[in-house]
């Protein structure tokens, strides 16, 4: 049986609880939520949506990095988003940062913390 790697890096922002930036067992890799903060700053980057989609998918490239990964080995992201107004504009950001074959993906419409109108998470396979 393979051992559970954590990964965490200067270039994403640190967790707010107990959970790692990534963690990688065998192949799989699963990047934590990861919402649109300046890790330099810690501050919430962006007051449209595009903008704050720009930045938690950056993040999300951030702990793929450090893994040894990429979007290009990414099967799976899941993006929460507080309005579905906003659809449309996450969406022409996103398409910037993927490509065919695409990964698979999942949109759902939640309650985020205050300022906050995105967070994603990825699923990818490595190694």
């Amino acid at each position: 049986m393979t051992n559970k790697i954590a990964f965490s890096t200067a270039q994403a922002p640190k967790p707010a609880a107990a959970y790692s930036q990534g963690v990688r067992k065998g192949g799989m890799l699963q990047v934590a939520g990861q919402v649109p903060v300046d890790p330099a700053t810690g501050l919430i980057v962006g007051d449209t949506v595009g903008e704050q989609t720009r930045q938690a998918l950056e993040n999300v490239r951030a702990v793929l990095e450090e893994a040894g990964a990429g979007y290009d080995d990414v099967i799976m992201l899941r993006v929460y988003l507080t309005r579905r107004e906003d659809f449309a504009e996450m969406n022409a950001v996103y398409e910037g940062y993927v490509r065919e074959p695409f990964p698979a993906r999942t949109t759902v419409f939640v309650g985020l913390a205050e300022g906050l109108l995105v967070e994603i998470d990825a699923l990818a396979v490595v190694g």
